[in-house]
């Protein structure tokens, strides 16, 4: 009994059992609603984390990538910087079939590191100009090659993995008495 009004307090409860069972129902419903919308919170937040973990190791990768990144390269350039030095030093007592032994071998591991850095060589010698991969330093009458084909290759392109570092600079031909 309640001391101020005198009149006992009453719960409100339900009128019929079908009440009853429908709220027992909602309730349920609701504590199960409750609990999917904290299990999607948690996946939310897990969610969220990775994204920032994986943010982070992006940076750290892209970070390295341009401190190192020159590492592969240096280490394919430090033999042929190794055989010029060697040349150099030999050069006063070596002849000359030596010194173009010694140059040719040089070449010869200056074409291999390219190589095993993605780096290939364009020559375009014989095939059709083709101004993507291809710098035309000049024009020259032909009464034997293709009208704009390369005739002469002045300095060969590259390329490092499909992606032109350098075009190719080239004569191209013209048909006899033509502009």
């Amino acid at each position: 009994m309640s001391e101020d009004t005198g009149v006992e307090p009453t719960a409100v409860l339900p009128e019929t059992a079908a009440q009853l069972v429908e709220l027992e129902r909602l309730q349920r419903s609701l504590a199960d609603a409750e609990e999917r919308a904290k299990s999607h919170w948690e996946q939310y937040l897990r969610a969220l984390a990775e994204l920032d973990n994986v943010r982070k190791r992006a940076a750290r990768d892209i970070e390295a990538g341009s401190r190192y990144g020159l590492e592969k390269f240096a280490a394919e350039l430090l033999p042929v910087k190794d055989s010029l030095e060697l040349a150099v030093q030999n050069a006063a007592r070596a002849d000359t079939a030596h010194l173009k032994e010694g140059q040719e071998a040089t070449l010869q591991l200056l074409n291999r590191a390219l190589e095993r850095l993605g780096i290939t060589l364009i020559n375009p010698q014989g095939q059709a100009f083709d101004p993507e991969r291809h710098e035309a330093m000049m024009t020259q009458e032909s009464r034997e090659a293709k009208p704009d084909s390369v005739l002469q290759v002045v300095q060969p392109g590259y390329e490092l993995n499909g992606r032109l570092l350098r075009p190719a600079r080239v004569i191209v031909a013209r048909p006899p008495g033509g502009a």
